[in-house]
């Protein structure tokens, strides 16, 4: 059968894509501690191949890696976790799969492909386990927790003390101490549940969480000597972190990111305007001047 111009084009486009994911996922195999979604992601590396291997047939050509795109998804899967990296190579494939139509009719094993993308590696990618993704409740927890408070009591301490350094010490020694106490409640919390996580590891990942979200906002405070910019700046890195966490939990765990990042956002902005509000009259009233 003669393969127009325009199929041909997008034969190759396909074997590419195949190709780069090939070894993406079989540089991935490689780094993974365990050996059940080592061979996972290696079973995903070797249906890759098939499927450029059985597109060559049709287009006659070799079509090199995007070498680019490789590493770019390789090395956001050792930073972020391989089932993020993954996950998210998916969502982006996703586009690429609705062409698969096109050519069906000039490449009959492309509607098996097409398939095997959609249903086979979605079911294998849902199989895998990590364990930055086990204590994401904890992660969870903490960031919430610090975002929650600390805006609040950064706002309302922006207002009542209007002091930079006064208030960078005081959201320092309130985010330090509350980090411990989180770490040790998510200790004691984990032990007394039936859970396979690590109660130690639990604790470790919530007070981390706190810590770095803690030093995020106060960080203004030690940089602008303008305490009303410095609290802008601290609200705005707050929706921030909320926002590239919940991109980061709603593509690893397939979860809504509109509902989460609303919610969040909401709680974390609405403590803080309520603490600015009170810090203001509580000002007034004790007849603070600093």
């Amino acid at each position: 059968m003669q393969i127009s111009k325009d199929i041909l084009k997008k034969i190759i486009v396909f074997q590419q894509t195949e190709i780069t994911e090939h070894h993406i996922y079989k540089r991935l195999a490689g780094t993974i501690k365990s050996p059940e979604n080592a061979k996972i992601v290696a079973q995903i590396a070797s249906d890759e191949l098939r499927h450029y291997e059985g597109l060559k047939k049709y287009s006659g050509q070799d079509v090199a890696p995007n070498w680019f795109t490789m590493w770019k998804y390789y090395l956001i899967s050792r930073i972020f976790g391989f089932t993020f990296g993954i996950k998210l190579m998916e969502l982006t494939e996703k586009n690429i799969q609705k062409d698969y139509d096109d050519i069906i009719a000039v490449v009959p094993d492309a509607a098996v492909f097409k398939h095997e993308e959609e249903i086979h590696e979605e079911k294998l990618v849902a199989m895998l386990d990590e364990e930055r993704l086990q204590y994401a409740g904890s992660v969870v927890l903490g960031l919430n927790d610090a975002l929650v408070e600390l805006t609040g009591a950064l706002a309302g301490l922006t207002l009542a003390l209007q002091n930079t350094k006064l208030i960078a010490l005081s959201g320092l020694i309130t985010g330090i101490a509350a980090s411990m106490s989180m770490a040790a409640s998510e200790y004691l919390s984990t032990r007394s549940e039936e859970t396979t996580k690590n109660p130690v590891r639990a604790a470790i990942y919530t007070g981390i969480a706190y810590i770095c979200t803690v030093s995020l906002l106060v960080l203004p405070y030690l940089l602008f000597e303008n305490y009303y910019l410095d609290l802008a700046i601290t609200l705005t890195t707050a929706v921030i972190i909320i926002a590239v966490f919940n991109y980061y939990i709603s593509v690893a765990k397939g979860e809504p990111f509109r509902a989460r990042f609303l919610e969040m956002a909401g709680l974390s902005l609405g403590v803080a305007t309520f603490s600015f509000i009170i810090g203001y009259f509580i000002r007034l009233w004790l007849g603070v001047e600093i």
